[in-house]
């Protein structure tokens, strides 16, 4: 028996309505549910097979293992080789009267830098006088007493009192000498004190300890002194320079002592070559980097304190791996590295792969990738190109 339909504009006429629009929406609905979603798998890249004549624009690469050495490029400052370098403190007190060489100038070891009317130098000479003096005749008497004492004609007690003083007077001399040492005296004028001889000059003299360049000058006549703090000169022997390179992060591990390394100041002379002789135990935590001391030898003189300057180094240590060119390497759109390998079947597959050290235009590649695999090494950007139309 068929139902009839309310009669319009009655109550249960607009309920009957609304109640078959609420029945046609839910089969709608059914209907589009079902319905399925275009292909889920489109976003996924798919293997790109390459026709005969598109094949010779690409070139491939057998992966296999290789010997490599790691190489880094970074910033350093020259400075002296502290090894051959030294302050000149004043020895002795008073004001100087005289200097003797300027910036710049090369000095032998021992050389006289500077003059200084010094009290000190000359307390040190009457002292050194005196205790010659002192000790040659006490040396002489207990010589006497010897003899004396060996015929007899003096006590035991009095030859050894004659003894102790001349091993007191010898003491008393060579305390005397070293003073003089001390006080940068040259050999001849000590030898002149032993003669006796008077000195012709009695100042104080500012002697270079090393052979070297003066570098620094901090003192000018009339100048007065204190001894043992006031600075005078820098002497260094530039021949030899320490570059101070900044190694950071992961490069840290790659470099060791005894690596080679080519400094380059950047004002177009010939790149120097020189030896990693320190690597330094500590993280700089201003800049969180470790520095690594490059002796550079510098003959001509081309390398300047506080200079900046570019150094390669490479490391003397050899390594086994997979090495590819950098062009071989893509990135998806989460930037992250990937390849293209020949599959089994001919077609071109993407492959993740993981980037280790860089050594000149390749990378090398920890992860990823097995010895054998063909790579597409010229011609990936073509193959991306096919993949994402």
């Amino acid at each position: 028996m068929t139902r009839k339909p309310p009669e319009s504009g009655s109550r249960c006429g607009l309920q009957w309505a609304a109640a078959c629009l609420t029945a046609a929406l839910a089969s709608l609905a059914g209907c589009s549910s079902a319905t399925p979603d275009a292909n889920p798998q489109a976003s996924t890249p798919q293997n790109v097979t390459l026709t005969a004549a598109q094949q010779k624009s690409i070139h491939l690469l057998t992966v296999a293992p290789a010997t490599y050495r790691t190489s880094i490029t970074t910033t350093a400052v020259v400075d002296f080789d502290h090894d051959r370098s030294t302050p000149v403190l004043a020895p002795f007190s008073g004001p100087v009267t005289r200097v003797m060489v300027t910036l710049g100038d090369h000095v032998a070891a021992g050389q006289a830098l500077a003059m200084v009317s010094s009290p000190d130098f000359t307390t040190a000479v009457g002292t050194y006088r005196k205790a010659l003096i002192t000790a040659s005749a006490a040396d002489a008497v207990a010589a006497n007493d010897r003899f004396l004492y060996a015929h007899q004609a003096i006590s035991q007690r009095e030859n050894a009192d004659a003894r102790a003083a001349a091993v007191g007077a010898d003491a008393d001399r060579t305390a005397g000498l070293q003073g003089l040492i001390a006080l940068h005296v040259d050999p001849k004028t000590i030898a002149a004190l032993r003669a006796g001889k008077p000195l012709a000059l009695e100042e104080g003299v500012i002697r270079s300890p090393i052979a070297g360049t003066v570098v620094a000058k901090s003192i000018g006549p009339g100048q007065t002194l204190a001894a043992g703090t006031s600075p005078c000169f820098t002497i260094a022997d530039t021949s030899r320079m320490w570059v101070l390179a900044q190694v950071f992060g992961a490069e840290i591990g790659q470099v060791h002592v005894g690596d080679d390394a080519t400094v380059d100041t950047g004002d177009g002379s010939v790149p120097l070559p020189g030896k990693v002789a320190n690597v330094g135990p500590v993280v700089d935590p201003q800049t969180r980097s470790v520095t690594a001391r490059v002796q550079v030898d510098n003959p001509q003189g081309a390398l300047k304190q506080q200079m900046f300057a570019q150094v390669h180094i490479q490391s003397r240590q050899p390594f086994q791996g997979l090495l590819l060119p950098v062009s071989a390497v893509l990135r998806n759109d989460e930037n992250l590295p990937f390849v293209y390998v020949v599959a089994a079947d001919g077609s071109y597959a993407r492959r993740p792969v993981t980037l280790g050290a860089r050594v000149d235009d390749r990378y090398v590649i920890p992860q990823g990738l097995r010895p054998g695999d063909k790579v597409v090494v010229d011609g990936s950007i073509f193959l991306q190109f096919i993949e994402t139309q």
